[in-house]
């Protein structure tokens, strides 16, 4: 199961980053990922300011992920890091400066956060002899904030793979699609190729082709329009905008989900085959073309499939043996390569 998450800077203010945490839990986003490394995030009372966004996150059940390091005790307050455990804090993020027994120590008390992309073997190979649990530890890929210094997919996949091997959840990030975050404002994703600021495509890609675990939004804020589509990621399906024919509205009814076994070709609604065996019949109607985003329904010649719906992923040769009752919005039709086994969709109509 994915889970998903926001960052919180302090030089966003407290005020705003409470209602982003209101956001965040409405729309069942369980992280939320700070550093107080970055030289920008100076705060006039920066002890008080870190105490209060911990008891925030605390209060909407977010789990904060902190970079840790001296400059990070002194910015909270603290002596060492043994009174870290007074603090709400759930999730370390160990960069620099820590040796494996000292992590092995911590993750007793602290789900740990490597950074993905600077993990070494030989420090793997430690940890691996210290016993270390690497259920209590998690992988985060760093954000890019300047162009043309973020990753690729296939080096995201290649890395993810690795700590899965290992037995360790990993964390990517997205751009926003609203508030992005200075001094560049340039998007803070882990894929370069993704700096459009289409938080739903994004994170649909982060899932499907790098297998990631955990994927939060780098930038300050996104749009509601995407906390409801993180919301509904989280439940197991995505709203495709779609005009459907009047006749067909009952499609519109139910969350589908694509079969486990996807097709390569088109997304086969498992929910739908109860058409058929609910006794309804779906005449033969004259062929209409078959282009990427087209809703069909199997006609009465299709027999035991009669009733089936599909969607068209990409442009298919005419079918007699299938009514076409709708077509995909085109700022949906990207969505459709990513509804693979088992997903959810629901149509929204426009």
């Amino acid at each position: 199961m994915n889970h998903f998450g926001i960052s919180l800077y302090l030089g966003t203010g407290l005020q705003k980053n409470i209602e982003i945490l209101e956001k965040a839990h409405r729309s069942n986003i369980k992280y939320a990922f700070t550093s107080l490394h970055i030289p920008e995030e100076q705060t006039k009372d920066d002890a008080n300011e870190v105490k209060s966004l911990l008891d925030a996150c605390k209060e909407f059940g977010v789990s904060l992920i902190v970079d840790i390091g001296p400059r990070t005790l002194k910015k909270m307050g603290l002596q060492s890091i043994s009174d870290l455990k007074q603090t709400s804090i759930s999730h370390l993020r160990v960069d620099y400066g820590f040796t494996c027994r000292e992590m092995v120590e911590l993750s007793k008390d602290f789900h740990l956060v490597f950074n993905a992309s600077t993990l070494q073997d030989s420090q793997i190979t430690e940890l691996q002899s210290l016993h270390a649990d690497f259920s209590k530890f998690s992988a985060c890929h760093n954000f890019y904030p300047k162009p043309l210094t973020g990753l690729s997919f296939a080096r995201v996949e290649k890395i993810n793979e690795r700590m899965h091997s290992l037995g360790m959840k990993t964390m990517a990030f997205v751009a926003g699609d609203k508030a992005l975050r200075g001094p560049l404002k340039m998007g803070l994703p882990t894929v370069e190729e993704q700096r459009n600021g289409n938080v739903l495509l994004n994170m649909l890609q982060l899932i499907k082709l790098c297998s990631t675990d955990i994927c939060m939004v780098g930038d300050v804020d996104i749009s509601d329009d995407a906390y409801r589509q993180i919301q509904e990621l989280s439940e197991g399906y995505i709203s495709l905008k779609a005009d459907i024919r009047p006749e067909y509205k009952f499609i519109v009814e139910t969350i589908h989900h694509d079969r486990p076994d996807s097709s390569e070709y088109v997304i086969r609604s498992q929910e739908s085959r109860t058409y058929a065996s609910e006794g309804r019949l779906f005449p033969v109607e004259p062929c209409s073309p078959r282009k990427k985003g087209s809703i069909s329904v199997g006609n009465q010649d299709y027999l035991r499939y009669s009733g089936e719906l599909e969607i068209a992923r990409k442009d298919l040769p005419l079918e007699s043996k299938v009514n076409i009752v709708g077509q995909v919005k085109p700022e949906s039709l990207p969505y459709l390569d990513y509804i693979t086994e088992g997903m959810g969709f629901k149509f929204i109509l426009s």
